[in-house]
């Protein structure tokens, strides 16, 4: 099965390496398509994307600023991305990868920004990878309205979502897609031991609801044969803020920043979650409750039958063959299968994903910003052409084995995220507003069941509003002249 299954991958794939440099000096390795393959895709770019004599920003070099690189491939196992693809292919476009750390992303870009150096674009983001709103306010983004037309039929599916990232009329992100955040991922294998239906069939009828969810985890617990249902880091606010459609902050109608905190529907999801944490649910090393198993390995326990499920977005379960059936199961078996977040079962009969967002911002001082608009422009073409669509399926059908009922539950996950979107304000509201958010989030089971929901509210509450109040006021000051004082 194996040797079949690489046959296919190396007719669909032709492999080329080359060293390339880089911060870490890592080795760069062109992934490119079949000649069918680019061939079909550029036949379509020709009548999709603008014509690559007149272009803006053809034949150019954008410069990224980043911890990671999604453009260039540094394993056989990764796939192309196709969107890099046609930039490289129609438009003569190069990216340059302009590598920082992770925690030092954000101190990078404002120096970056000060200098005649300035890269051109960065990842847009939600919750821990944010860049909205104080980055924007303070300078570090420009809008990108002069560039990308959200009223375009290009774009026009992305106007809703690009309004998370807006300042008034302004526009700071080019949102090229949506997808899924949080799913739940399980072993088929481990569900019919324990005699549970299966998820993906209770989601198909409709029952895949809070209630059927939390007595799997209850019936399945033993902390005596080190079995917990619930593992990682994202089962609290998977639940308790995507699950519900509703997150802690949200935006009003007039653009303000509110707090939904007796919001009662997070009400019933924090109880359970404090509910499953008391009753020994969820993974703990003693009274270690931040801790995970195999240091958090994504899905650690899944295919041992020692954790039901292991909540995260699907890279974490988008792996090279061998390492899938390490850890979640035998892939080539059909063990391994996905189902969205469980719905409240007296809620609105809606199961709610939060949406995160693929797209870039533009860097204050860019200097090209034509070339990055152009580049998302192709990486947006992607997203929306059947022909490139196919290509991106196919890959990961052949590379990563995805059953088609995987294939197929991933485009549903992408609907339910379409028809509601609903992303995080998180991650780059002030330091004290982000602060006072994480002791909300995760404060129902990081201390053992130890603190009720009601009392984390309270105890919250005052400082939660005084601090949304706070970037109120920044966000009224940098509307009304453009820019923000010294108070920040």
């Amino acid at each position: 099965m194996a040797k079949r299954i690489l046959t296919l991958a190396l007719a669909l794939l032709m492999i080329f390496v080359f060293v390339g440099c880089g911060k870490t000096g890592r080795e760069v390795v062109k992934v490119t398509l079949s000649t069918e393959d680019s061939e079909a895709i550029l036949a379509a770019a020709g009548i999709t994307l603008p014509d690559a004599k007149t272009a803006a920003g053809a034949n150019s070099t954008v410069r990224f600023l980043s911890w990671y690189d999604p453009f260039q491939n540094y394993s056989e196992d990764e796939i192309v991305n196709t969107g890099y693809f046609t930039f490289q292919e129609k438009y003569n476009g190069q990216v340059e990868w302009v590598e920082t750390d992770y925690s030092e992303r954000k101190d990078d870009l404002a120096q970056y920004v000060l200098s005649d150096n300035v890269p051109d674009f960065t990842p847009a983001g939600t919750s821990n990878t944010a860049t909205y709103p104080m980055s924007c306010i303070k300078g570090m983004y420009e809008p990108i309205d002069d560039y990308i037309d959200y009223t375009d039929p290009l774009w026009a599916d992305m106007a809703e979502a690009a309004e998370y990232f807006a300042l008034g009329d302004q526009h700071f992100a080019i949102v090229t897609d949506l997808s899924y955040k949080d799913v739940v991922p399980y072993n088929r294998r481990v569900m019919q031991d324990w005699g549970f239906d299966d998820p993906a069939e209770l989601f198909a009828n409709d029952e895949w609801t809070w209630d059927v969810f939390y007595d799997m985890c209850t019936q399945f617990s033993d902390p005596d044969e080190n079995r917990y249902a619930l593992d990682g880091w994202y089962y609290v606010n998977g639940i308790c803020e995507q699950s519900t459609g509703i997150t802690i902050i949200s935006r009003d109608e007039n653009g303000d920043f509110i707090s939904n905190l007796d919001n009662p529907i997070i009400e019933v999801a924090e109880n359970m979650i404090y509910d499953l944490v008391k009753n020994e649910c969820t993974y703990r090393e003693g009274t270690d409750y931040w801790a995970g198993r195999n240091d958090m390995q994504y899905g650690a326990g899944v295919k041992d039958g020692l954790c039901l499920f292991w909540f995260c977005d699907k890279s974490g379960f988008t792996l090279p063959v061998d390492e899938m059936n390490q850890i979640w199961g035998d892939i080539e078996a059909g063990e391994i299968m996905f189902v969205p977040l469980p719905r409240y079962q007296d809620g609105d009969g809606v199961y709610y994903l939060n949406a995160t967002p693929s797209g870039y911002m533009m860097c204050y001082g860019a200097k090209n910003p034509e070339g990055v608009a152009l580049l998302a422009s192709c990486e947006r073409f992607k997203v929306i052409d059947p022909t490139v669509i196919d290509v991106d399926r196919r890959q990961l059908q052949y590379k990563y084995l995805w059953s088609e009922e995987m294939l197929e539950m991933h485009d549903t996950c992408k609907d339910l995220v379409y028809d509601n979107v609903v992303m995080f304000y998180t991650g780059d509201l002030t330091d004290n507003l982000n602060n006072i958010y994480n002791s909300i989030d995760w404060g129902i089971n990081r201390g053992g069941a130890n603190t009720s929901w009601a009392q984390i509210k309270e105890q919250n509450r005052a400082a939660l509003d005084y601090y949304l109040d706070e970037l109120n006021s920044y966000i009224d000051e940098y509307e009304e002249s453009g820019a923000l004082g010294d108070a920040v």
